[in-house]
């Protein structure tokens, strides 16, 4: 499986001390240079540059082979050369949360998998507790989604829950 990462999804899974959860999900994630770089930008947490500069051998650096210059001009760096970089590696799917970069990806039809996407999989995969990583994830500057998104996915993970509960309690 070959999954790209824009530079969000892995500033905040380091952040709230979730970020193995992709290496259990994806086995390696490959990011543009572009991403490596944001990544030690001044302003990142130093947590973040701290954890990029020794990176794990599942996190990948790879340079894409073109430039998008279709892209918005709107989208960083990072979020145009993940994208081409899943162009040129026809890669299963990218993490990314900006919304401009989501809809640029799946104009080129790229699947993008959300942060909360993560949290819900390595939930479901019993590797995280979903309300606890979200609860984490408030208590940064992140940009949450509409409280109803979070919610419904709250409410899938409590059914999730329930019926494994109810499995166990037949055996």
């Amino acid at each position: 499986m070959i999954i790209i990462a824009d530079t969000t999804p892995l500033n905040y899974l380091v952040l709230i001390g979730e970020v193995t959860v992709l290496k259990e999900l994806f086995g390696s994630i490959i990011i543009p240079k572009a991403v490596f770089d944001e990544l030690h930008r001044e302003r990142t947490p130093q947590q973040v540059k701290d954890w990029i500069d020794s990176r794990p051998q599942w996190l990948v650096v790879k340079q894409p082979t073109r430039e998008l210059d279709d892209v918005a001009k709107s989208l960083g760096r990072g979020e145009r050369e993940a994208i081409a970089l899943a162009i040129d590696l026809e890669a299963d799917a990218i993490l990314m949360d900006d919304k401009r970069a989501k809809n640029e990806a799946r104009l080129r039809n790229i699947r993008v998998i959300t942060i909360l996407n993560i949290f819900e999989a390595g939930a479901e995969k019993g590797l995280l507790q979903l309300p606890d990583v979200i609860e984490r994830l408030r208590h940064t500057n992140f940009y949450m989604p509409a409280e109803e998104l979070i919610e419904q996915v709250l409410e899938r993970d409590r059914g999730r829950r329930s019926r494994i509960s109810e499995d166990l309690s037949h055996r």
